[in-house]
């Protein structure tokens, strides 16, 4: 029998968790004080300690340092208040090996014993992490304190929200946290939860049965299945529907999903990772969002500023952009060009600035990329009618139909060039086209 030690100077925590670890067959000791833990881990063989934080005298902080010192290979969790996110990166940091953050309900504390009882003493920071093959380039102070965050806690189970504008890099540094952590040699799933109807979303996040509905005649396992023991990523968690919102909380808090037209739950072992270009916040306070899942999600949260809130990293990203999409050959702006591009407020963040480093790229006609050949505005219509301000009275579409038209004019009617340019498939490139073919907003012999 596995034996916890647990260490808070609160009586009624210590009782709770007692009762919880020695439900389900662990054997428990329980002490109100750092002096004390370390009196009975000399006593006694221990295979976790379990302690608080924030404890008058010696505080968890020092027990964490006392215990790394005495006993090396026993691993620790703390427990945080919510909201000391610093807390609880510091004590990673120490060499924790995760926490919890109040309030967390028995699953969660059951949930994270086990995992690290089954592992052994198997520290996963021991192991090198490695890094993916699409780097965060970045200079910005704010941004480095953000990856610091998160390299921080990558090695936790614990929940992570990624809040920022399109195109600050929220995917990305998802997969910087899964790739740093002990999960990096486990699956990876990303589920965009803005870009399918509610009813095929539920069955790619929790899978179905055979039969379950017309046209499932095959069991599919859901993407939380095909992500255990890895990382799921929730893009754009903020536009799931509620009735899936309750759903996906009970996911976070019983580890188990049910199937679509299943009898019985599945147990899943995935982390989470949540992004949203929506505030969270403003949603839960108008009903939007259930405030449960919110805070269910909320245990880690990270806020990836604007590309206009760090224009120093503009240089470095022209520069990365410049040598990963031509590495054939080193390519030069001209200084107006760089300036120009220093100047933009990228309302598009860095997707937008890499769209437009690659469109320089294929148009430009040697190696030398001028200032019209990173013109935002060019992109947007025919030469002569290039100023932003002539879009005033024209439909989306219509400004839409105009982009694409102009784009494949100068890339001479290259559509996987002009479908790069975009930031579109070649698919949904060839769709707009019959679109407007169809609609008579396009000459039938054109390409």
């Amino acid at each position: 029998m596995d034996r916890i030690l647990i260490v808070d100077d609160e009586s009624g925590m210590r009782l709770g968790l007692s009762e919880v670890l020695q439900r389900h067959g662990y054997g428990v000791h329980a002490v109100e004080s750092g002096a004390a833990a370390l009196a009975e881990l000399a006593a006694a063989t221990y295979a976790l300690v379990i302690s608080d934080m924030r404890m008058p005298g010696m505080t968890g902080a020092q027990l964490l340092a006392a215990v790394q010192a005495r006993h090396p290979a026993l691993p620790m969790v703390m427990i945080t208040a919510y909201g000391t996110v610093e807390d609880a990166v510091a004590a990673m940091k120490a060499g924790a090996r995760d926490f919890l953050t109040k309030p967390f309900s028995p699953q969660d504390l059951l949930h994270l014993v086990r995992g690290i009882l089954r592992d052994g003493s198997a520290d996963p920071r021991l192991e090198r992490p490695e890094r993916g093959a699409r780097p965060i380039v970045t200079r910005s102070a704010a941004m480095r304190r953000i990856l610091a965050v998160a390299e921080g806690v990558a090695a936790s189970r614990a929940p992570v929200l990624v809040q920022g504008e399109s195109g600050t890099g929220k995917e990305l540094l998802a997969r910087h946290i899964h790739a740093a952590g002990a999960r990096r040699q486990q699956p990876f799933v990303a589920v965009n939860c803005a870009a399918l109807p509610r009813d095929l979303l539920e069955s790619e996040l929790f899978g179905h049965e055979r039969g379950a509905f017309t046209g499932a005649i095959a069991r599919k396992l859901g993407k939380f299945e095909l992500a255990n023991g890895g990382t799921i990523l929730l893009d754009e968690v903020g536009e799931m529907e509620p009735a899936l919102q309750a759903k996906l909380l009970r996911v976070l808090q019983e580890h188990e999903v049910d199937r679509v037209g299943g009898t019985r739950p599945v147990a899943i072992d995935a982390r989470v990772v949540a992004t949203t270009n929506r505030a969270l916040a403003p949603l839960v306070a108008g009903g939007g969002f259930r405030r449960d899942l919110y805070y269910r999600l909320h245990v880690i949260p990270l806020t990836l500023p604007p590309l206009r809130e760090r224009v120093e990293d503009v240089d470095a990203l022209i520069d990365h952009f410049c040598a990963r999409l031509r590495p054939d050959r080193p390519v030069t702006l001209e200084p107006a060009a760089r300036s120009y591009l220093q100047r933009h407020p990228w309302p598009g963040n860095v997707r937008e600035l890499e769209h437009v480093i690659e469109r320089a790229l294929l148009l430009a006609p040697a190696d030398v990329i001028r200032v019209t050949d990173v013109a935002i505005e060019q992109e947007l219509l025919h030469p002569e009618t290039a100023s932003a301000s002539s879009l005033a009275g024209l439909t989306v579409h219509e400004v839409e139909r105009r982009l694409i038209l102009e784009t494949l004019r100068r890339t001479h009617n290259n559509r996987s060039s002009a479908a790069k340019m975009l930031g579109i498939s070649v698919r949904t490139l060839r769709n707009k086209l019959a679109e407007y073919r169809v609609g008579g907003r396009l000459d039938p012999c054109a390409p």
